[in-house]
């Protein structure tokens, strides 16, 4: 389908296709199943300045628009959705440093982030307050020129992998949702460490662990933003990039789950005939279809320019949920094989589950929009 994209959206789309394709797709069985960090996949979007696609030729990076980011986001995630979700972890950080970050903060610590030569992570999730991050207890105390922080994050991806993190901290309790403030904690900063790497369902390339902060020193200059701006900072970030990051990865899965389904319809032959010709099979494979050009038709034109944040959540949920219809679906197309890890689907099916729960859980995400839709 024809999307009606401009040159250079069609020029990303590609470059990223062939990169993913050629160097990425070929390992991501066997880092799902050795549970590797995806550092070849990030290496060789590095080599292609993919890693700085978001962020200004000023501090050494592509300055691409949303739209950009979601279709590379994409396409990395049709060849291993692992690598497309260290790139968001990444992205979202530099964006964090980008928007709110002073001129000295942007010069230290972009053009490395542009270069792929420094990770980055982003940190909010609790152990006690899940998504919602007004129950958050990581402290900040302002003791001279110093925070000292005290507390823990939970399910925090690209976690002991990353140099820079955007760590959400509570910086005073009196104010409530304006006590939160975000501090930029360097890896290797005295009284931060990592806990054990959680093991998962999917997603497995991605490093997933427990940060803890035991009175850890952050020079206030490390603040991002003001005191107070923190819930505003993590908001923006969340809608600006988390929430198409996590569509487009959703999108590429389903569109690799289609395409598997197609392959092996044609190529799949019992009693003489392949099972494509069965109609139970063409019902499947055209649900499927469907399924995949409507959130795309949603999801390009969402990020295709200004639109009321209840939209990006729409486009955000229609995703996750399309891509475990799709790649469910296309386990009942491979029959016994699509249970097999031979066979890609299975892989497509469990990372798909993920995305359900990043960012926000499909459940938070329809009282959400709910409550946007009716004014409450």
């Amino acid at each position: 389908m024809d999307w009606n994209l401009s040159e250079d959206h069609k020029i990303i789309k590609e470059t990223v296709s062939k990169i993913a394709q050629k160097e990425l797709a070929p390992k991501a069985a066997e880092i799902d199943k050795t549970c590797s960090f995806v550092w070849d996949g990030l290496e060789k979007l590095k080599e292609s300045d993919v890693l700085g696609l978001a962020i200004p030729s000023e501090y050494g990076g592509m300055g691409m628009d949303i739209l950009s980011f979601v279709l590379a986001t994409e396409e990395i995630a049709k060849a291993c959705a692992s690598t497309a979700l260290s790139f968001i972890s990444h992205s979202i950080c530099s964006h964090i440093i980008l928007s709110f970050g002073n001129e000295e903060q942007k010069k230290k610590y972009l053009p490395g982030m542009a270069k792929g030569e420094r990770l980055g992570a982003f940190c909010v999730h609790e152990p006690n307050c899940g998504s919602n991050a007004l129950a958050l207890e990581t402290r900040a105390v302002l003791e001279g020129s110093d925070y000292i922080v005290n507390g823990s994050k939970i399910f925090i991806t690209n976690a002991q992998e990353a140099e820079i993190y955007v760590v959400l901290v509570r910086t005073d309790p009196s104010k409530g949702p304006q006590g939160l403030s975000m501090l930029l904690i360097e890896k290797g900063t005295e009284g931060f460490s990592f806990g054990r790497r959680e093991e998962k369902m999917g997603l497995n390339g991605t490093s997933s662990r427990e940060l803890f902060f035991s009175d850890c020193l952050v020079h206030k200059e490390n603040i991002l933003g003001k005191e107070g701006e923190g819930l505003k900072i993590v908001a923006q970030a969340i809608i600006g990039f988390g929430f198409f990051g996590a569509a487009a990865i959703s999108l590429g899965l389903a569109r690799s789950a289609l395409d598997a389904s197609l392959k092996h319809a044609k190529e799949r032959v019992i009693a003489g005939n392949p099972i494509g010709a069965n109609q139970l099979i063409q019902s499947l494979i055209t649900e499927m279809s469907l399924g995949v050009d409507t959130v795309s038709a949603l999801l390009y034109s969402t990020a295709s320019g200004s639109v009321p944040i209840v939209d990006v959540l729409k486009a955000k949920l229609c995703a996750s949920e399309m891509a475990i219809e799709v790649t469910n679906k296309a386990l009942q197309v491979h029959g016994g094989h699509g249970y097999c890890r031979d066979f890609p689907v299975e892989r497509y099916y469990r990372d798909a589950r993920g995305l359900t729960l990043h960012f926000k859980t499909t459940e938070l995400l329809k009282a959400d929009i709910g409550k946007m839709l009716i004014g409450v």
